[in-house]
């Protein structure tokens, strides 16, 4: 018996139910790497943090890429473990392959200020940059793809999370403010390098009567 849903419709409902299925266990994945990394590092007495970012030391730069997943201990991680999950679900909602890009923007991006911009020998780790880019492109996106769905979800988190914007500027010592103010840059920038482009519209020109 027919349940009256137009097959295109139904099809749609089970993409979506699909996306976010793939969306929530790829980032409970992620976060559940940070925490197996982090009780690598308790076990060994906080070794793993040294490949962390040095800020300006040029054989650190490869702690750009290992920094989000180091953090100074437990409460560290749990700081940012529940953003983590929620902004990175929302995040990674409308697409895989671009939650991969967007990730890698934001990392690139946070780690380079970090290493730019902080006094030299500061040593910075933590995922707080992923979260403050996930914030950054989730807000973003929808200004950028001019979609609906995605312009309800900026709104959202913007209304929900808005006072984390207080973490990117100069504030309490020993966090990274430089973390989280080019984290946010970098997923403002991802949602820009990733929106949607509009199809091209090849024109006709009539045909010109002589």
């Amino acid at each position: 018996m027919s349940d009256g849903i137009p097959p295109t419709t139904r099809q749609k409902v089970h993409g979506l139910l699909a996306g976010a299925f793939g969306a929530g266990l790829l980032v409970l994945l992620l976060v559940c790497l940070m925490w197996a990394v982090e009780v690598v590092d308790y076990v060994g007495d906080g070794y793993l943090d040294d490949y962390g970012i040095h800020a300006h030391q040029l054989d650190s730069l490869p702690g750009i890429f290992a920094a989000p997943f180091l953090h100074s201990g437990f409460p560290h991680l749990m700081a940012n473990s529940l953003p983590l999950l929620i902004l990175g679900f929302l995040a990674a909602v409308r697409g895989i392959g671009k939650f991969l890009g967007a990730s890698l923007i934001i990392i690139v991006v946070s780690g380079l200020g970090v290493w730019v911009v902080s006094a030299p020998g500061t040593l910075t780790v933590g995922a707080s940059g992923l979260v403050f880019g996930y914030f950054g492109y989730v807000v973003a996106r929808g200004l950028f793809d001019f979609r609906l769905l995605d312009i309800v979800l900026g709104v959202i988190v913007a209304g929900l999370y808005w006072s984390i914007l207080l973490g990117a500027v100069p504030g309490e010592e020993g966090i990274s403010w430089q973390g989280h103010l080019f984290g946010l840059i970098g997923g403002v920038l991802a949602a820009w390098v990733l929106r949607r482009r509009k199809s091209a519209v090849t024109r006709v020109s009539p045909a010109t009567i002589e």
